[in-house]
């Protein structure tokens, strides 16, 4: 039996996020199941669990929504996937695997999603809608923009903006007091030591941008 304080949660989409969203509840959070649009995902996923329609929503009204949509080829329309949910933000819950280091000075924002070893020091600033894998050091005074996803060992120096709709690869360094602009994608493992334009695509060591 779950305690008093273990709130229901229902995962939206039933994706690779999604799935690795579940390692990361601890005790706040008691799994009620995926919400996925795709009829062919609907039912029981292979593993067992419940992937119901947008209609569970409103059949577990009391339920806690994470919504991680979102890949390198459809992040720019995460806002769109979530917003299209159409509940409001109190409703959106807040996951910080157990593992994760959170300074008490940083601020966390809503339909949060901190994997496994993610550390957030002192003033940094994450924002609505974001989520970060495993191993990830954001450091002292960085923010991070609604919408953005925050690949797994990523190094984000501190004082750097990542603006709202980006896409950091794992495995990324990001060098002091960057400005990474709005909707822009930096590729797997790349080494930032510039400005990145917004809605631009850079990777490499150094990272370029791409055509």
């Amino acid at each position: 039996m779950t305690g008093s304080t273990t709130r229901a949660l229902l995962i939206f989409p039933c994706n690779g996020n999604g799935l690795e969203a579940l390692d990361c509840l601890g005790d706040a959070y008691a799994f009620a199941g995926f919400i996925d649009d795709e009829p062919g995902k609907q039912g029981s996923d292979r593993h067992g669990h419940r992937v119901m329609p947008r209609t569970a929503l409103d059949a577990l009204p009391d339920a806690h929504v994470l919504a991680v949509p979102g890949s390198p080829l459809s992040y720019r329309r995460r806002r769109e996937a979530i917003e299209g949910l159409r509940i409001p933000e109190q409703r959106f819950a807040r996951v910080i695997h157990p593992r994760a280091s959170v300074s008490p000075l940083a601020t966390i924002g809503h339909n949060v999603l901190l994997m496994a070893g993610v550390v957030v020091t002192s003033n940094a600033r994450i924002g609505n809608h974001v989520c970060v894998l495993p191993n990830t050091v954001i450091h002292h005074d960085v923010v991070v923009g609604d919408w953005s996803l925050i690949g797994a060992s990523v190094t984000i120096a501190g004082g750097t903006v990542v603006e709202e709709n980006c896409y950091v690869g794992s495995g990324t360094s990001l060098m002091h007091g960057l400005q990474i602009g709005k909707g822009a994608l930096v590729g797997l493992g790349s080494n930032v030591i510039r400005d990145v334009p917004a809605g631009s695509t850079v990777a490499g060591n150094p990272a370029r941008r791409l055509r």
